[in-house]
């Protein structure tokens, strides 16, 4: 990207109600705010993905199943070198210990529950809180690399240990 990102004082903002059909605005969202940040394809996809598993985790485990009760989610580049984005997902659903919320071995994991695995194989920094007031909090971070891009022909999830 030629130009400078967004400052960090940039904060986008959405609530939506706790349905998938509502995602693909989360999606659009973390895409462009991606995007400004300097990610490329291959990395904004892995994001989008990260962020998308987390709202259907949110409808899915702390709702229970679609209802109207809201999810936030907010994404705000990082200034500074080497730059990249944080988003933060909140949701006033059931409270669960944040302990609980780590990724599982492959031989633990139940079909569709990769979620939490992916979450942290994508981003850099991954942390689950209880929220005051209720619910959970997501905060996640995603560095671009030390020359200002990704990356595109590594597409891989995971990250070496």
């Amino acid at each position: 990207m030629s130009q400078a990102g967004p400052p960090e004082s940039s904060c986008v903002f959405i609530r939506l109600p706790g349905r998938t059909e509502f995602l693909a605005v989360e999606r659009a969202l973390v895409q462009t705010v991606c995007q400004l940040c300097g990610f490329g394809e291959q990395e904004i996809h892995r994001i989008v993905l990260a962020v998308d598993e987390a709202c259907t985790n949110v409808i899915r485990h702390g709702y229970g199943g679609p209802c109207d009760e809201v999810i936030e989610i907010s994404a705000m580049p990082i200034s500074g070198e080497p730059g990249g984005v944080m988003i933060k997902v909140r949701d006033y659903g059931k409270q669960v210990d944040p302990e609980e919320l780590i990724p599982r071995k492959q031989d633990e994991m139940q079909a569709g529950g990769q979620g939490v695995n992916i979450i942290y194989n994508v981003m850099d920094e991954v942390t689950y809180s209880r929220a005051e007031g209720g619910g959970m909090q997501l905060l996640l971070t995603k560095r671009l690399a030390a020359d200002g891009e990704r990356d595109e022909t590594d597409a891989s999830p995971s990250k070496s240990e």
